[in-house]
């Protein structure tokens, strides 16, 4: 029911949002996370990696060099990442933030939250179109 509804409304991504991104080898961070549903808000459970600007989800953990994500967010676009235990009214949320979308996810612990809010913010400023290297260098260090 949920491919076909992803096919009915061409959620699934195109290969050319990860093209090039080998995300099936090391990637800057990898783990479970549970995602808010872009149209029907539930909850999944989602296996994320973060590689190269793009932080693609996954159904499984066994992500290999056929897998096909289930999304993929370029992570330059975005604007913020923050914890959103305050909106969500739920332990360890944060959120993902860009000009026309908000995402909602659920980490397994506050260490994972920080961890995951501290790898996204690097790479947000990393691959921004409107930052300078030398902010870049500012942002990592002071992290």
């Amino acid at each position: 029911m949920e491919n076909l509804w992803r096919a009915a409304t061409g959620q699934d991504p195109s290969p050319e949002d990860y093209s090039g991104v080998e995300f099936w080898s090391n990637p800057e961070r990898a783990g479970w996370l549970t995602k808010q549903g872009e149209y029907i808000k539930t909850w999944r459970r989602r296996w994320f990696v973060l590689k190269q600007g793009k932080l693609l989800w996954f159904k499984d953990s066994h992500v290999t060099r056929s897998s096909t994500p289930r999304g993929v967010v370029p992570v330059g676009t975005c604007l913020t990442v923050k914890g959103a235990e305050d909106i969500l009214h739920k332990p360890c949320a944060f959120e993902l933030s860009s000009n026309q979308d908000t995402m909602y996810f659920l980490a397994d612990s506050e260490k994972e939250k920080e961890e995951w809010i501290n790898s996204i913010g690097r790479s947000i400023v990393q691959h921004s179109r409107s930052v300078t290297d030398s902010e870049v260098v500012d942002y990592v260090s002071r992290s």
